[in-house]
């Protein structure tokens, strides 16, 4: 095989091994954040026939995909006998098939990348999908049915049309890009953001044939049929896409943050790349600026420096504030740190330096940009395959708990079956969703409470800091019998888990 494919082949092996390693990590019991969502409505749709999700945070292409898994996953496990009939499922019997959609959408983002970077050359590529490959941020929701990950591959689908595109100078391929930014919108709305991309290139175009007018009605055309195709309800179901949609809405209205918005996500994005990917990001960008007013190769410069702009811009004026919002911006993150390595030292060249040293320099640079993510990444996976305080906790219940038994948990960290009558709660004490001390969850007919760490550690570390907290969860605590406590450790990760018996 030729060098870069070789290197292509690793690059999307080691992508693939990250993303699918430990997929089944927490199933049943420990679900990511919002995979209920999607899977709950995904087995509904199954058994009622109703297409409609009801439920417009999302705007419906992911769960179509998801529920053809599900039809899937439901025909093999009927094939080999575990289980006759829908009423047999749940939700969880569908987790594992899902997560792994997920993780093959992100390991095909990888290589996505590489074919965006190739416009620049061999060695572009080969950094950007090998930075991209073992991203934490990527890595790590990758791992999970949510939408930023299937979000990431379509806004990338777009970048790498919309270069087909202005290479083709037709506006049939605009088209094509415009469907690929609408695919983007009907997983999640916010990336409806990335049609500018095309748009922008259509624009910057000047032999679009038959006209750049024509290109970008194709650009939103296609953008537009795409989104209907794949979201129909929102059409259909007008009114609850409206008042789902400004539910949502809702959410985002202005408030004080601690810390604003950009800072966060500053924060996030620097440690998830460490410092020496983000100072080569920085290079990117500024050499981008340069080429995209200079050339050569404006519009590739000028697009995949405006949409992380842009999409940083919008996620700073944001309440709402989630590391996996993110996502979007890593493939234009990491070609732009290739760009930035690669080029800047290619601009050595200048001073008669000769190829050999510019390659070692190069080479130092790489390993710099992507030996610490990497090392992020496997050691999220390596957690991941550990046995977890929650995992610990789950165990026991099962064991040591009788069925039927009323079981109050903070936080959503742990999930109990169907056989036990469990609630779980945003927090044990002064919360209005929950009684405040052990006589009110007595009366509430409440045998076994848990408590995480996750809630009450600051208060009890801190009392002074937080004075009334440490005084409610004291008195719970002092006043129920704790039967089991699972304290963390290197080899089982996780919040502290302590099981109090009330009755």
């Amino acid at each position: 095989m030729r060098p870069s494919v070789f290197i292509l082949a690793v690059i999307v092996a080691v992508a693939a091994l990250l993303r699918f390693a430990s997929l089944g990590s927490g199933i049943p019991f420990n679900i990511g954040v919002d995979e209920p969502e999607i899977m709950s409505r995904v087995v509904q749709m199954m058994r009622t026939g109703d297409f409609n999700p009801h439920f417009f945070d999302y705007p419906g292409l992911y769960f179509y995909v998801q529920l053809g898994v599900a039809v899937l996953r439901f025909l093999v496990g009927a094939t080999r006998g575990e289980w006759t009939a829908l009423d047999q499922v749940d939700a969880s019997d569908f987790y594992l098939w899902g997560r792994a959609v997920t993780a093959l959408l992100g390991t095909l983002t990888v290589l996505l990348v590489y074919r965006v970077a190739m416009r620049w050359g061999a060695r572009h590529a080969a950094l950007a999908a090998g930075l991209m490959a073992v991203m934490p941020l990527h890595v790590r929701e990758s791992h999970y049915v949510l939408t930023d990950v299937p979000e990431t591959f379509f806004v990338t689908l777009t970048l790498l049309l919309t270069f087909a595109a202005h290479e083709r100078e037709r506006a049939s391929s605009f088209a094509w890009a415009g469907a690929a930014a609408g695919l983007a919108a009907a997983t999640k709305y916010p990336g409806a953001l990335v049609i500018v991309v095309p748009l922008i290139a259509v624009w910057m175009t000047l032999g679009t044939k038959p006209s750049r007018l024509a290109g970008s009605l194709a650009v939103v055309g296609g953008a537009a049929a795409a989104f209907l195709v794949a979201a129909p309800y929102t059409l259909l179901d007008l009114p609850a896409f409206l008042n789902g949609y400004g539910h949502l809405a809702g959410y985002y209205t202005p408030k004080r943050l601690a810390e604003p918005a950009w800072l966060t996500y500053y924060k996030h994005l620097s440690r998830s790349m460490d410092w020496p990917a983000f100072l080569l990001v920085l290079g990117g960008l500024g050499l981008g600026a340069v080429r995209a007013v200079r050339g050569p190769g404006r519009v590739r410069w000028t697009v995949t420096i405006a949409f992380p702009i842009l999409y940083y811009y919008f996620l700073a004026g944001q309440t709402l504030v989630f590391g996996r919002y993110l996502l979007p911006l890593l493939p234009f993150v990491c070609v732009l740190a290739a760009v930035g390595a690669v080029s800047g030292v290619s601009l050595l060249r200048r001073f008669d330096i000769p190829r050999a040293p510019r390659t070692a320099i190069i080479a130092a640079i790489t390993a710099a940009a992507v030996l610490p993510p990497a090392w992020q990444s496997i050691g999220f996976v390596r957690a991941l395959a550990r046995t977890s305080t929650v995992e610990q906790a789950y165990s026991w219940i099962l064991t040591d708990v009788p069925k039927g038994s009323t079981i109050v948990i903070e936080t959503q960290a742990l999930l109990l079956p169907k056989g036990y009558k469990a609630r779980n709660v945003p927090q044990l004490v002064l919360d209005t969703r929950a009684p405040s001390n052990r006589d009110g969850y007595v009366k509430a007919g409440v045998d076994y409470i848990v408590a995480s760490s996750q809630r009450y550690g600051d208060a009890l570390s801190r009392p002074a800091d937080f004075p009334d907290l440490a005084n409610a969860y004291t008195q719970l605590f002092t006043q129920s019998q704790e039967v089991m406590r699972f304290t963390p450790s290197a080899e089982h990760p996780g919040p502290e888990l302590r099981v109090f018996r009330l009755r």
